[in-house]
């Protein structure tokens, strides 16, 4: 499994924290359920990758120009939320501005230097980020697999006609105890 990453999307405080400003309450619902699989994937020596969207403080960003202010370094909304605790050592916390975590980042180098092939893949929006980041792994021939009961977006419709899209176009969706009996059996889906 050394050739597996767990990619854990856009779970800061402002998506995830009732005092957020573009919070769901959905987001608060998966967090225990990543948490579970984030705690599964370290016990099988996963490297365990975290996407932050942050945008910097007091500078134009073509993103925000579209939708309400929120993820700004310095106020506390882009810190990844308490609950899913970063090991500084082993982990990687990466910085995005765009829905898909390979536009701007150094995800791909990252991916490719640690010899990683398969992507589980948690975190929100389904319909946004997640999508966007599958579409992109997809292209860049890694095998996404997305954990359905470890996304979210503000709509269970939209979010299962993702995950439906996902399924039969760009990679595989699984639940989360699926991929805990794979990983189980030393396999991944």
């Amino acid at each position: 499994m050394n050739n597996t990453a767990l990619v854990i999307i856009d779970m800061v405080k402002d998506f995830t924290d009732p005092e957020g400003l573009v919070f769901y309450p959905q987001n608060r619902e998966i967090l225990p359920r990543i948490k579970r699989v984030l705690e599964e994937c370290r016990k099988h020596g996963i490297l365990v990758i975290f996407l932050q969207h942050s945008y910097r403080s007091d500078k134009y960003d073509k993103n925000l120009a579209n939708m309400r202010p929120n993820c700004i370094e310095g106020t506390g909304g882009d810190a990844i939320d308490p609950m899913l605790e970063v090991d500084p050592v082993r982990d990687y916390v990466i910085k995005k501005r765009r829905y898909s975590g390979f536009v701007g980042t150094d995800l791909d180098m990252v991916l490719r230097e640690n010899g990683i092939k398969n992507l589980i893949i948690t975190g929100t929006k389904t319909n946004c980020c997640i999508r966007a980041t599958v579409t992109d792994a997809y292209n860049l021939d890694y095998i996404p697999i997305v954990v359905s009961d470890c996304v979210a977006t503000n709509d269970e419709t939209v979010n299962q006609v993702h995950l439906s899209d996902i399924k039969k176009y760009l990679g595989k969706v699984v639940t989360s105890q699926e991929l805990f009996d794979n990983l189980d059996k030393g396999g991944i889906i």
